[in-house]
């Protein structure tokens, strides 16, 4: 079984600010970093580090070197992504002094995802693979349509929410895996419970993951609900909280991993990244999740 990223690939730009900029203010930052980044490239690196075979398809500018490094020094085979003639996807990302973020993306090459090389790539993919997507590239909608007619599982992390995801065939998704705010946009309701039943009501999704920030996560496949809690680290940065968690908890479900296990090391591995400054390099190995001697929060 191979993993096919169909995702995107942004240069992140982080400021380190006292409080998340308000409506009006200026502020200066204390710092400034750059760093490889966007949900796409984030995941692909979590799925690798937890031990999938992962490809990565998608496109950047000439500016996107340092992107194409990352990948493949995580092992990322990177034979689907296009060089276009347009600046790579960027991101201005927020960070507080209690770890918390707010992001700005700027699609660029990522806009330049086209029909055909969709087809060029799903064609080298069947029904023993697994598609993982993103709301960050274009033409998600015939992504999702041909992998589908092609008996490809698919997983959508549905993010940022907008006009394109609400006309997406989420009927046609294996796994949605979201976050709480995600799950309030797409459905109305603010309870998790709530919000599952009313995504599984709408979409007939196989499979919901919805993270609850501080309250943990909890999934839900149609015969069972599982929760997980939250363990106990300190909070530095949490960019890349949720690409890692999807990317390890996919990993662990398509291995054949339980829902349980697949909940915990998806939690133990997210934890460790926000512990750490940045996106893509904060990221924990399979190795380090293992011998992890974190304990639940009560």
């Amino acid at each position: 079984m191979k993993i096919l990223n169909f995702g995107s690939l942004n240069i992140d730009f982080v400021y380190s600010v006292e409080h998340l900029v308000c409506k009006g203010e200026t502020l200066s930052s204390t710092k400034l970093e750059k760093f490889c980044g966007g949900k796409g490239l984030n995941q692909s690196v979590a799925l690798a580090r937890a031990g999938a075979e992962v490809f990565h398809a998608g496109c950047v500018g000439s500016d996107g070197g340092i992107l194409m490094d990352i990948l493949q020094e995580n092992k990322v085979n990177t034979d689907f992504v296009r060089m276009v003639n347009s600046a790579s996807g960027h991101a201005i990302i927020q960070v507080d002094k209690k770890g918390q973020n707010c992001i700005l993306l700027h699609g660029g090459a990522n806009h330049a995802v086209t029909t055909e090389q969709a087809d060029r790539v799903l064609a080298q993919f069947g029904p023993q693979d697994v598609l993982l997507l993103q709301n960050e590239i274009s033409n998600l909608k015939y992504i999702i349509d041909k992998a589908y007619s092609r008996g490809i599982k698919i997983a959508l992390n549905p993010s940022p929410v907008d006009d394109q995801l609400t006309n997406l065939p989420l009927e046609k998704i294996s796994w949605l895996i979201l976050n709480e705010v995600e799950g309030n946009q797409l459905t109305g309701c603010t309870e998790a419970e709530e919000i599952i039943v009313a995504i599984q009501k709408k979409y007939s999704c196989a499979t919901v993951v919805l993270t609850l920030g501080k309250y943990g996560v909890i999934c839900a496949d149609g015969k069972k609900i599982v929760r997980h809690g939250i363990y106990d680290v300190p909070v530095v940065d949490t960019t890349a909280a949720g690409d890692t968690f999807t990317g390890y908890f996919l990993t662990c479900a398509t291995n054949g991993e339980s829902i349980e296990e697949s909940l915990r090391k998806a939690s133990v591995a997210s934890s460790i990244a926000i512990s750490r400054e940045g996106a893509a390099q904060s990221i924990p190995a399979i190795e380090e999740v293992r011998t992890s001697t974190l304990k639940l929060e009560l």
